[in-house]
């Protein structure tokens, strides 16, 4: 929904601008989405102002030209040169300042190229700015002459102040299906007025009169459910032309187009006051009659976007003596709207039941200004008023006497909803206890009323326009949404009744959420046994923690202990499958290990740990035309690691080598001081176990401990603006010295600017010595608040450098 900042301030006084009055709606819960300018004329004449002509003289060198000196409240007079034939000391003038960018009117109708004022030289006579014509400043098309006004205004006063063409904002809310009681000027600025503690301006309709009965229609309602109020009243003798430019300027400056002063008064009605109304040729109502009712079903109806449409037998409709005439609430006919011919008029105020609205637009896929307002709820006590005011804009606009009665046929009124409301819970569910008076105040600033008020509780009369407010919780949140969230300290211990409890994290849904992304992979899910060989756990026995777990009563000799390890139970599925031709394999599993620990008074202690594995063996893809395969290596099996840790959110790890009876080589990740995942290439003394040939890769998480990761807060930076740098480095060092040390210290040495660290190259030769390598090293830096100067990047890897050599014994190679 847009509204109007001019507009909010008919009924409100705002001296705050636009972004503030933004972000005062946006605290009531009306949020903003967007603020926009908007011109009311191309420019908005910036730049252009009311001067003074103090002199003028004819240019010595050319005959149509004139030498003036004009004050526009600057410390000197400008010097013009002008060229209009009607220029003339002591006149009040529009002059463009320099720098002014000038959007001129064409008499052909398409539009002219915008021109920018500069210093010039005319004739050899300097010119600093220009006196202008209407059509100059977009104003008009004539050109016969500069405009000359005759005003007080001082020199220097903005032209568009003059003009009253100061610009307008548009005020874009995403306005909730709730609030449909803020869907107009006049329920914004309600909200206003609770906030800011000012009283409203309501447009007057005290000059409203029946000029005569001349007009009379005979207005009956048959479904008063669907329609429990309906009002209406003639005008007779107006002329339908187009509209002045105040109320084209409102509609635009609200995305709505003007179509002639009839219909652009009710769309005005609307949006000024959030009721709908619907003008009618009166001279096409036959019979004299209009009657709210219900018509037979597959009734046809031209709607007046010229659609012909079957009507239901729900379908409330406007109609005369003889025939439909609108969908009420909804749409128009095509045969009974105002024309240019058209001279009396039947005008319809009503307030129709949100069911009936809402389920004829759904049926016809129709969705208008007014449906939209009807299927949510308007105010019931809102239609006479409405009336009134549009039958004063028409004939103030339009001309046009009153020429009936206004009918008002309102059998049952609605009553407001009375809420039975305790201070307690105000005090419970915002967390603190507002002052009495206070809560009072924003009441009775929303127009709901206290009854039967104790020192405990009271009764809100809430009014039937609130159509979200029914409940005391609701009456609460209305408390809230004026006193302002912000309001409400940040210390307040809020109990477990106003906020939910955060749920523990479910091992189920994460287990899921890896499995999904190990598949997303290339990874196949196995389940195997938990029974397993003995001469497995003995063949790691040096890395186990406790004793086997045995088996009573076994079925074989070869299945009588718990594993301790998901290890051999990949390791013989990758062999079930290789001995089937399928040799490039990737498998994932959870399972459960089991062991028993001896206490230390001598009793017993049973455990059960849940464990994830991955294993790969084979190629990384399977054999292609396109691509060539490749083994499978040890940064496969690191990457896909990476990855679950991503998942957790898992950041910072500390490296140790892998234990050696699990792994030919391999890396151990600690996560505070805890081993979370082992990695690497498995042993081959145990895929002989097995009888398993190839090379296989493997990993082993501590699942548990993985789950507690989730807790870890995420934390979210603004994208740096400035670049980043690299810079490499070639480091010999003693083959003992791994990557993960340089890393360490290169980090530790420079916190503020280092990013990253990355090893691109190693290489190892007889021209290095014995026992050494050499890495080729790549520094990122960065300055998230500035651009790296030479001679700080140039510092940082000097310090970086000597700290390599001192504490790693590196020889630094250029």
């Amino acid at each position: 929904m847009e509204v109007s900042y001019k507009w909010l301030q008919e009924f409100i006084e705002l001296p705050e601008s636009p972004e503030e009055v933004g972000k005062l709606l946006t605290g009531t819960g009306l949020e903003v989405e967007g603020i926009e300018k908007i011109d009311a004329v191309p420019g908005g004449l910036e730049g252009v102002v009311i001067g003074e002509v103090l002199t003028c003289t004819k240019h010595p060198d050319a005959d149509k030209l004139s030498l003036t000196t004009v004050d526009v409240g600057a410390e000197q007079p400008l010097p013009i040169v002008c060229g209009a034939p009607n220029v003339a000391a002591g006149q009040k003038v529009i002059v463009a300042l320099v720098g002014a960018t000038l959007h001129p009117a064409s008499s052909t109708g398409t539009p002219a190229e915008p021109f920018q004022i500069k210093k010039a030289k005319i004739r050899g006579a300097a010119s600093e700015g220009m006196i202008c014509a209407e059509d100059e400043i977009g104003l008009g098309t004539s050109h016969a002459g500069i405009m000359v006004l005759d005003t007080d205004l001082p020199n220097g006063t903005p032209a568009a102040r003059y003009f009253n063409l100061e610009a307008d904002y548009q005020i874009a809310i995403g306005l909730t299906p709730n609030r449909i009681d803020a869907a107009s000027h006049f329920g914004t600025a309600r909200d206003l007025k609770a906030v800011l503690n000012r009283p409203l301006r309501m447009p007057s309709i005290e000059a409203f009169t029946v000029n005569d009965t001349s007009l009379t229609l005979d207005v009956r309602v048959e479904d008063r459910a669907a329609c429990p109020r309906y009002s209406g009243l003639t005008i007779s003798g107006l002329t339908v032309g187009e509209s002045p430019d105040w109320l084209k300027q409102r509609l635009l400056a609200i995305g709505l187009n003007p179509i002639n002063n009839i219909v652009d008064v009710t769309n005005y009605v609307c949006h000024d006051l959030g009721q709908p109304l619907h003008a009618f040729d009166a001279d096409k109502i036959t019979g004299g009659q209009v009657i709210v009712k219900t018509v037979a079903e597959g009734t046809p109806f031209v709607t007046l976007d010229g659609i012909e449409r079957k009507l239901t037998a729900t379908d409330l409709m406007i109609c005369d003596a003889g025939k439909p005439m609108c969908i009420a609430g909804v749409f128009g006919g095509q045969n009974s709207g105002v024309t240019s011919q058209t001279t009396r008029i039947f005008l319809e105020s009503a307030y129709f039941s949100p069911t009936s609205v809402r389920r004829t637009a759904q049926h016809h896929g129709l969705k208008t200004d007014a449906s939209f307002r009807f299927e949510r709820g308007t105010d019931p006590n809102m239609p006479v008023y409405a009336l009134k005011r549009a039958a004063l804009l028409i004939q103030a606009i339009a001309g046009g006497t009153v020429t009936s009665d206004v009918t008002d046929l309102y059998p049952s009124p609605i009553e407001p909803f009375r809420v039975l409301v305790r201070y307690r819970n105000i005090d419970r569910l915002i967390g603190i206890q507002i002052d009495r008076t206070e809560i009072h105040r924003i009441l009775n600033a929303l127009d709901i009323q206290a009854d039967e008020q104790s020192p405990d509780s009271f009764v809100a009369v809430v009014p039937p326009y609130r159509v979200d407010v029914t409940r005391e919780a609701d009456v609460i949140e209305e408390i809230l949404r004026i006193y302002g969230l912000d309001s409400i300290p940040l210390s307040t211990n809020l109990s477990a009744e106003s906020l939910s409890e955060f749920p523990k994290t479910d091992p189920d849904q994460w287990q899921s959420r890896v499995g999904q992304l190990m598949a997303a992979n290339g990874f196949y899910e196995i389940l195997t046994l938990s029974l397993t060989r003995p001469a497995y756990n003995d063949a790691i026995r040096p890395t186990l923690s406790g004793a086997d777990v045995t088996l009573l009563n076994p079925l074989s000799d070869e299945l009588s202990v718990m594993r301790q390890t998901l290890l051999f139970s990949a390791l013989e599925t990758l062999l079930y499958n290789i001995n089937r031709r399928q040799k490039d394999l990737k498998t994932f599993e959870f399972g459960k290990v089991y062991r028993k620990d001896q206490q230390e008074d001598g009793t017993t202690r049973y455990v059960e740990q849940m464990r994830l594995s991955l294993a790969m063996v084979g190629n990384q893809q399977a054999e292609s035309w396109l691509q060539k395969s490749q083994p499978v290596a040890f940064h496969d099996l690191a990457t896909a690691v990476q990855r679950v840790l991503n998942l957790f959110r898992v950041k910072t790890v500390e490296t140790q080598p892998a234990d050696s009876t699990l792994f030919q080589y391999g890396l151990t990740y600690i996560v505070n001081k805890k081993p979370l995942v082992s990695l690497g290439l498995v042993h081959p003394n145990l895929t002989r176990l097995v009888d398993l040939k190839q090379p296989v890769f493997y990993a082993d998480f501590d699942w548990a401990f993985l789950l507690k990761q989730t807790s870890a807060k995420t934390r979210y930076e603004e994208v740096p603006r400035f670049p980043e740098v690299r810079r490499d480095l070639s480091l010999v060092l003693d083959k003992a010295v791994t990557f993960e040390q340089i890393n360490r210290l290169a980090h530790q040495t420079e916190r503020k600017l280092l990013r990253s660290v990355n090893i691109f190259d190693v290489y190892e030769g007889e021209n290095l010595g014995g026992g050494k390598k050499a890495y080729s090293v790549s520094f990122t830096l960065q300055d998230p608040g500035q651009t790296l100067t030479d001679a700080t990047i140039e510092k940082t890897m000097q310090r970086l450098m000597s700290v390599f050599e001192r504490d790693l014994g590196a020889v630094i190679r250029k």
